[in-house]
């Protein structure tokens, strides 16, 4: 299964393979992606922002992919509204984790999804090295059929 979700984003958005995105990670309530600093350099010799959102972002997209996989649902994931917080540099590979709040909204979310062809969740992602946040994403994602 993670094999395929990383087909899928090489396939479907170019630029994760351009980035090195793999998944490290799969849990049923958390999904972890990486992607080597090399790759993702800015100016300063740290990671460029514009890799730690798409890491951040996507880490978001692929939980909320394995999720449908899980209950046997198709639809189309996209990203509403984001907000990110770099809070420090990251000066080694780039490591987002992405997990639901609580398996009581993830229950609420299929739910809602299977009634009404739409549903949306707010999704949290952090980039954290030593127990410290680095970067913090706040997404809202829908799905829809």
């Amino acid at each position: 299964m993670i094999q395929l979700l990383e087909d899928i984003l090489h396939s479907e958005i170019p630029l994760t393979k351009e980035i090195g995105i793999t998944v490290r990670e799969y849990t049923c309530n958390s999904l972890t992606l990486q992607a080597p600093l090399k790759n993702n350099l800015n100016h300063k010799c740290t990671a460029f922002g514009g890799s730690l959102y798409s890491v951040s972002v996507l880490s978001g997209w692929g939980l909320l992919y394995f999720l449908l996989k899980e209950h046997d649902l198709e639809g189309h994931i996209v990203i509403q509204e984001s907000n990110t917080k770099f809070i420090k540099p990251v000066e080694s590979d780039l490591s987002a984790t992405c997990s639901f709040e609580s398996v009581e909204r993830k229950d609420k979310f299929i739910k809602m999804f299977k009634r009404k062809g739409v549903a949306r969740i707010q999704l949290e992602s952090r980039i954290t090295f030593d127990n410290d946040d680095h970067v913090v994403f706040k997404g809202s994602y829908v799905v829809h059929t």
